[in-house]
Parts: C-alpha cells; sequence; structure tokens
C-alpha cells in the first residue's frame, strides 16, 4: 500500500526541517509552512519520510496509508 505525507496544520510551527530532510515530497511556502505534493513516497526515500515525520520539532507531520 502506497504512503503519503500528511501535515497536522494545528501543530505546524513552519520550522521547515522537513522540506530538508525530504525535499522531492515537500517545498515551503512564502512563510516557510510545507506544501506537500499527493505522490506516494516511494520505498526508496521512505527512510528518510520516516525520519522527516519523527524529527519534525512540532511533529506535525504523519505517513499514512493509503
Amino acid at each position: 500500500m502506497d504512503q503519503h505525507i500528511t501535515v497536522d496544520w494545528t501543530s505546524c510551527q513552519g520550522h521547515g526541517l522537513c522540506a530538508e530532510l525530504l525535499p522531492e515530497h515537500i517545498t515551503l511556502d512564502e512563510w516557510g509552512y510545507p506544501l506537500v505534493n499527493d505522490r506516494p513516497i516511494p520505498p526508496r526515500t521512505s527512510k528518510r519520510a520516516r525520519r522527516a515525520t519523527a524529527d519534525c520539532p512540532a511533529l506535525a507531520l504523519r505517513l499514512r496509508e493509503g
């Protein structure tokens, strides 16, 4: 099953670390908040996706199946 990155907007504080760790899936808007594309996370980047969700200072990222 495919995995996707989602953002909990009530928790996100715009630190931008996620875009540094997973630049092929997350970019930042002009205020530093993440813009997540809707493509599935390929298996070759799933480890970095898990790291991005774990290292988020606000714990605002989630990996979801489907």
